[in-house]
């Protein structure tokens, strides 16, 4: 998956579960990201997905993940987390993407290669 940010693109593996595949299916979309607490940012996608959320204890810079059921979180940086995810993806070479991302809400482009 592409993933553009800007004039930056990043490239993203999709995991093979059900979850990343329906997410797959609604490719390409562009979203409005919010900003939160300095290491993320977030949108609302169209429509529940099935989820099988775990608590992964630490979060991964590049980390692509569903929060709830319909929540996209893209990580921008690492940190331990007590809250609930599900693992859909993972930018291959974060490097630069805190950078490309800034602190604000910006628009993020996803879509397949």
């Amino acid at each position: 998956m592409k993933i553009k940010i800007g004039s930056e693109v990043f490239i993203a593996v999709l995991y093979d579960n059900a979850t990343a595949n329906k997410f797959k299916s609604m490719l390409p979309i562009t979203l409005k990201m919010t900003e939160l607490n300095n290491n993320e940012k977030y949108a609302d996608i169209p429509g529940d997905l099935k989820t099988n959320p775990i608590k992964p204890g630490k979060i991964e810079t590049g980390d692509i993940m569903i929060y709830d059921t319909n929540t996209l979180v893209l990580f921008y940086k690492s940190f331990r987390t007590e809250y609930s995810y599900t693992k859909i993806g993972q930018i291959k070479d974060p490097d630069g993407l805190a950078a490309a991302i800034g602190s604000t809400d910006l628009v993020i482009s996803f879509e397949l290669i």
